[in-house]
């Protein structure tokens, strides 16, 4: 299979789109799988109605999510009747989460898509692809492999930009009531330190002066480091500090649980680490904690957070929150807001509870209806928005220090982001694009910050 890929793509440049829902995991997969395919002959494109390959790379975290999979496979059906008309060929495949999820069950709703793949299997889409084209039929691979997909992946084909990811951890142990992360990524596992270190390096050598760690449980990512030891995080942490042209590194999603003191210290003393953490609470209660076996109580969250801001002060903090779980009161509700306003986040993501098919939480009883579901996190959005505003306003009129990943909608604008990940807008020559410059902040919006490149 693998020659006759390869005797292939020598002679046909082909067209390959993806679309891509759902995390940065989900970002991360896509550009590795437009690298496995570019050594096959395959080129990007925009549109998908002139694809050879078109890849749907989904999300199932939330009902909406999968949804819009569903309604965007219906498109491409037209487009895919169109070019059969036209005698041209085009394999539409299915991969991520929903794919892990549905598996076969995905080609009896939809019996025009070619391909079923999930999320530790794309390594294998040149001898997957072909074995579609070779027999005609369609191919479902949703095994979970022995093999490590990361060794059996080529180096990035492409210049990742000045800010990239990088994923170290993959899957999840914890087995929270309302996710499906464990039965669509798998048990954690952890990228051996050397492995990390040469993509790191190979991304840096490209341009990338950002990296941002990738994981389900990044945290608690735990391995054999460069010496033969076992590393701890924050050991990583330090060793791709070292890399003299990495200049910056973030990491999500965290676990509270993970946030342990060697790792709350390093964020003390190495400035290549921003001063920025994403902890996901997920609720305020104590007892709705215990119900989603999130593994910590109330206190626990605010400790750390309380341990984390005593060795830097400066840190910023994001979170992700679930209103309306089974069972959730007001007074349960309440004391989720009573915590947003205790810790003042720099910003947060909040969301309705979506029940997903195989997770305890959806057949839980004493589930809210959808108009409480929408007051609360109307509510919850408010207060958020209000505490990212109240956070954003005392930078009008600093210097702060921007790197610039982004051509901005306006001429002569770029954008980028802070140590603290708000998005700045900047008037900068194109030529600064790639840097990290000193920008005047001029206007500190709720979303967004506004400024001038400054020299010096």
């Amino acid at each position: 299979m693998r020659h006759n890929m390869d005797t292939m793509s020598k002679e046909h440049d082909r067209k390959l789109h993806i679309r891509t829902w759902g995390c940065q995991m989900n970002v991360y997969d896509s550009a590795r799988m437009a690298d496995v395919l570019c050594r096959h002959g395959y080129s990007l494109t925009d549109n998908p109605a002139e694809a050879d390959l078109v890849i749907l790379n989904t999300c199932n975290i939330r009902e909406k999510a999968s949804e819009k999979v569903f309604s965007e496979l219906g498109r491409l059906r037209r487009h895919k009747i169109e070019r059969t008309k036209a005698g041209l060929k085009q394999i539409i495949a299915v991969a991520g989460c929903v794919a892990q999820a549905e598996g076969g069950e995905l080609l009896r709703r939809m019996p025009f898509v070619d391909l079923v793949l999930g999320t530790q299997t794309y390594h294998r889409l040149p001898e997957m692809i072909a074995e579609v084209e070779a027999h005609a039929r369609p191919v479902v691979s949703t095994d979970f492999p022995v093999e490590d997909k990361f060794d059996a992946l080529p180096e990035e084909n492409r210049a990742a930009g000045p800010s990239a990811f990088l994923a170290i951890q993959e899957g999840c142990n914890n087995f929270c009531t309302y996710c499906v992360v464990p039965y669509t990524r798998g048990a954690e596992y952890a990228r051996p330190a050397l492995q990390v270190l040469k993509e790191a390096k190979r991304l840096v050598a490209s341009g990338t002066r950002e990296l941002t760690l990738l994981g389900q449980n990044v945290n608690a990512w735990r391995a054999e480091g460069t010496d033969g030891a076992e590393w701890p995080f924050s050991r990583l942490l330090s060793a791709l500090a070292e890399i003299p042209e990495l200049e910056r590194i973030r990491y999500m999603t965290s676990h509270p649980t993970s946030l342990t003191d060697d790792l709350i210290e390093i964020h003390a003393h190495e400035p290549k680490l921003m001063p920025f953490l994403h902890l996901p609470a997920q609720s305020g209660s104590d007892t709705i904690l215990a119900a989603m076996n999130r593994g910590y109580a109330r206190t626990q969250y605010m400790e750390a957070i309380l341990r984390l801001r005593e060795k830097n002060p400066d840190m910023a903090l994001s979170s992700d929150f679930i209103v309306g779980f089974p069972g959730e009161t007001d007074a349960d509700f309440e004391q989720t807001m009573a915590l947003v306003r205790d810790i003042g986040y720099a910003q947060a993501y909040s969301f309705k509870f979506s029940p997903r098919p195989g997770t305890p939480a959806a057949l839980m009883e004493g589930q809210l209806p959808e108009n409480i579901k929408d007051e609360r996190l109307q509510a919850l959005q408010e207060l958020i928005t209000s505490h990212q505003a109240a956070f954003n306003a005392p930078f009008a009129g600093r210097i702060i220090p921007v790197l610039l990943d982004g051509h901005g909608n306006q001429p002569g604008q770029l954008h980028g982001r802070s140590p603290w990940m708000q998005a700045v807008h900047v008037e900068a020559p194109d030529s600064l694009f790639g840097n990290i410059v000193n920008v005047l902040v001029a206007r500190a919006g709720r979303n967004s910050l506004t400024g001038t490149f400054v020299k010096g």
